[in-house]
């Protein structure tokens, strides 16, 4: 079979099978979110770490590590250099973005009791409105779980 021709039929097919993905809440189409009530037990700061890992750092550090190394010499020393760049300026992009953007933030661990009686943890960015004893909604589940007033 021609190159082409694979191609043709392997889209033909993965366009198939793609049509036949479920679309809902969890994977980007429209549906319901659980919306769960409670009152707040207790409330304790605390502190998340964020996540700024873009790569960019890597990258930038990369390009210009590789523009250095590509100065010194010639012939296969000079080859030696810009990868030795590359790396070096790799390393030390991605150090610089992880200590000037990944710094933790401000953050409060919320302990709500559910109506059932359970007690459901959430930890998020501190929201200033919330206190003990408060009405509350839990809204998503998991690392996106947020609490918020009710009302």
């Amino acid at each position: 079979m021609k190159p082409m021709t694979s191609w043709i039929a392997a889209l033909i097919v993965a366009a198939s099978l793609t049509g036949c993905a479920n679309v809902g809440p969890g994977n980007g189409g429209p549906g319901e979110m659980e919306i769960r009530t409670g009152r707040i037990e207790q409330i304790t700061l605390t502190q998340m770490q964020t996540n700024h890992d873009s790569g960019i750092g890597a990258v930038l550090g990369g390009v210009g590590g590789a523009a250095l190394g590509s100065l010194i010499g010639q012939g296969t020393g000079r080859d030696v250099a810009m990868v030795a760049g590359v790396l070096g300026g790799a390393l030390a992009g991605n150090y610089a973005e992880k200590k000037k953007y990944d710094q933790p933030q401000e953050a409060q661990q919320i302990i709500v009791r559910m109506k059932n009686g359970v007690l459901v943890s959430v930890t998020q960015p501190v929201n200033q409105s919330l206190s003990q004893g408060m009405a509350v909604y839990i809204e998503g589940t998991g690392g996106d779980a947020r609490v918020v007033p009710q009302g």
